[in-house]
């Protein structure tokens, strides 16, 4: 079990209404996209680990997704703040670590500059769903790249059973509606057991029922936005992992109105 933590949750779901229900999807403001926390060091340095380690696990692209990621990948880059230092091909990031940005996929650097996860998805000559078409996938919370890459979103949310076809129709509508200069985002929450950020889970593990309290709140959000040239969504993740007691008293009162779900432990 590895415990990377940060000391607060800065926007907690359960809190406000229009988050609240699904699918909770708010206006995002780019200055905000890519987010920098007390846990970057410890959460770029276990990406930086899993990459060497597991790449086959996470990550994965299509041959198809090698634009949209170079696209990506310049948009990031125009984005990096004050404490990233950039010399010719190189860039160090804040943490001290330097990427060489030619030195591997362009995916795979985009997701060694900042602490989100990144996944790119399009549509098969812009009719149908959209497909997940590459990925880096560190802080997977209960889910497999492996069965989800080259899949639809409807076959991408196998097991999820709040993911009825009602709901696979609002976010393919939501998906077709995104414009380049209106970006969006979404938040959830799950309370862990297991603090650890790299959780994968094929889709017929069996879960025992949780047990207890859990001591740990998860929590995602995502973001959505689509690339001005090829047309590609990316869908970036931001993880918090939380300890019950570093909630606020009105956070953890919120959980008692409106309570989140428990993790299942184990395989």
């Amino acid at each position: 079990m590895e415990e990377i933590c940060q000391n607060s949750l800065p926007f907690a779901p359960w809190m406000h209404p229009a988050t609240r229900r699904l699918p909770g999807i708010q206006p995002l403001d780019m200055g905000e996209w890519l987010v920098r926390d007390e846990a970057f060091a410890a959460q770029m340095a276990l990406r930086d680990r899993l990459l060497e380690e597991r790449r086959e696990d996470v990550f994965r692209a299509l041959p198809e997704a090698l634009t949209a990621a170079e696209e990506l990948l310049q948009l990031i880059l125009s984005r990096l703040d004050d404490g990233y230092r950039r010399d010719g091909r190189r860039i160090t990031r804040p943490d001290g670590v330097t990427i060489d940005l030619e030195g591997d996929h362009p995916l795979v650097v985009a997701s060694r500059l900042v602490q989100e996860d990144l996944c790119l998805l399009d549509q098969n000559g812009g009719e149908g769903e959209h497909i997940l078409t590459a990925a880096v996938l560190c802080f997977p919370a209960s889910w497999t790249l492996a069965q989800k890459i080259g899949h639809p979103m409807t076959r991408i949310h196998v097991p999820v059973e709040e993911y009825t076809d009602n709901m696979a129709a609002r976010v393919q509508r939501l998906f077709d509606a995104l414009h380049v200069d209106r970006p969006l985002w979404r938040a959830n929450a799950l309370l862990y057991h297991d603090p650890s950020l790299y959780q994968p889970r094929r889709e017929d593990d069996r879960r025992d029922p949780p047990k207890g309290r859990a001591e740990f709140l998860r929590s995602e959000r995502q973001s959505l936005l689509r690339l001005p040239e090829t047309r590609a969504v990316v869908f970036s993740i931001h993880t918090w992992v939380v300890p019950w007691e570093k909630l606020s008293v009105e956070q953890r009162a919120g959980l008692d109105i409106h309570p989140v779900e428990t993790a299942g432990q184990g395989a």
